[in-house]
Parts: C-alpha cells; sequence; structure tokens
C-alpha cells in the first residue's frame, strides 16, 4: 500500500499538495511517475531518499522542490520538460514531484519550510 501525504508550506501558509504519493522503496522510486498521462493539480509525489531526477519518458512537465533534512526548500526547478535530468543537489534529502505551475500559484520558494502532514511510510 502506498502512503499518501498533504504537502504544507508552512512559511507562506499555503497548502502545496492535497495528496502527495510517498515514494521511499526502491522500486517506488525507480518507476516515479513513469507511465502516468499526466498529473492532476493538487496531487504530487515524494521521493526519498533523492538528490537528483529525470524526466526520460515522461508525457508532461513538473515542477520539483528539493528539500533538506530541516524540511526547508533548497532548490526548485519549475516547468522541467521532459527528457530533462536535473542537477545533484547534495544538500537534497527527499524531493517534490507536483504539477507545472504548482510552486508559482501556492507561492512557494527556496528556503520555505514545509511539512509532510499524514502517515509517512509505505506498506509492502
Amino acid at each position: 500500500m502506498i502512503k499518501k501525504v498533504k504537502v504544507f508550506n508552512f512559511t507562506s501558509n499555503n497548502m502545496i499538495l492535497d495528496e502527495a504519493e510517498i515514494a521511499d522503496s526502491f522500486n517506488l522510486r525507480l518507476k516515479g511517475l513513469l507511465g502516468r498521462s499526466s498529473l492532476a493539480p493538487g496531487k504530487g509525489l515524494i521521493i526519498r531518499p533523492c538528490r537528483s531526477v529525470h524526466t526520460m519518458g515522461m508525457q508532461f512537465p513538473i515542477d520539483i522542490a528539493f528539500v533538506d533534512n530541516e524540511d526547508r526548500i533548497c532548490h526548485i526547478i519549475k516547468n522541467m520538460r521532459p527528457y530533462k535530468i536535473s542537477p545533484c543537489i547534495n544538500k537534497s534529502s527527499y524531493i517534490i514531484e507536483a504539477p507545472s505551475g504548482t510552486f508559482t500559484s501556492t507561492s512557494t520558494a527556496v528556503g520555505d519550510k514545509v511539512k509532510l502532514e499524514g502517515k509517512q511510510k509505505s506498506e509492502a
């Protein structure tokens, strides 16, 4: 069973994602968003641990936030198009993948503190 959480921007007091799946096993991280034709507004994916991502084989652009061990956003890529590779962000502990435009519409920026609300562990 895949666990889901809400992603809240504590700094700007905005909900970033109403529902984000947690990909914290090898297989879930490997698959990521591959095989999906879109990502609905308010939906997303948390990949951990993670310092770099790619969009090879994807069919749509996404916003990506790299989050450190203190739950602060340390790097953002907006509107990352398919078939791209992100830089490796060494400070990153996990990443948030969201529909393109999410970080602009929720006023999410580098330095913001995020909170994952709900159960965060995946069950086999």
